[in-house]
């Protein structure tokens, strides 16, 4: 039954895709499992629109099926320097199988990015869909996955844009190196497209 209500989640959340980024307004998207065991920490460098500039780090910790992730640091426009701050939680409910041979997890966030102007509070809902493949002979594995989100967008200060519902899908691969480290490259396609690529230690 969960799975069902998963997969008809998956198919709106498709079929609405026109773009929006993360809990931050930045291209970081999540893999449907954590790269550790007990705790992460790291930086993000993210090109959310061709010309800015995110720069951010990054901690995360967890246990069972779920994880908590933190995050803080600059967002650098044409015309402004901005604080990003955000959180997101994120929890297994898909498990792969000989009839789904994927893995799957909700993603929930709130975070914004302030700075002078209008201020934007994102909360990002999603469904993160992929599955680890492991080298044979070496302790390297890599998760490729999709991530599709709902982004509820609100907006605070003078001349404040309308909130309203965005949405993105993003596309990304995690790489893991002897257990330890870890690298990430992201991408969203829509309102925000733009790459990130993350590096994380991990324990």
């Amino acid at each position: 039954m969960r799975r069902s209500i998963a997969i008809a989640a998956l198919g709106l959340l498709l079929a609405a895709v026109t773009g929006q980024a993360q809990e931050t307004g930045t291209p970081v998207f999540k893999a449907p499992y954590r790269a550790f065991k007990t705790m992460e920490l790291g930086a993000s460098l993210s090109d959310p629109k061709g010309g800015e500039l995110g720069l951010e780090g990054f901690y995360g910790f967890g246990s069972g099926e779920n994880d908590i992730g933190l995050r803080a640091g600059l967002f650098k426009t044409d015309t402004d320097e901005r604080l990003a701050i955000g959180a997101s939680f994120r929890r297994r409910i898909i498990p792969a199988s000989e009839s789904f041979p994927l893995d799957g997890a909700i993603t929930i966030g709130l975070g914004s990015n302030l700075g002078d102007g209008p201020d934007p509070f994102y909360i990002p809902l999603g469904l993160s869909l992929g599955r680890r493949i492991q080298l044979e002979g070496s302790k390297t594995s890599f998760v490729p996955y999709v991530q599709p989100v709902i982004v509820p967008t609100f907006w605070t200060g003078d001349n404040a844009p309308d909130s309203g519902v965005d949405f993105a899908l993003g596309l990304g691969v995690d790489v893991t190196f002897g257990g330890s480290f870890d690298l990430r490259v992201s991408g969203g396609i829509g309102d925000i497209d733009g790459v990130a690529i993350s590096v994380g230690w991990v324990h």
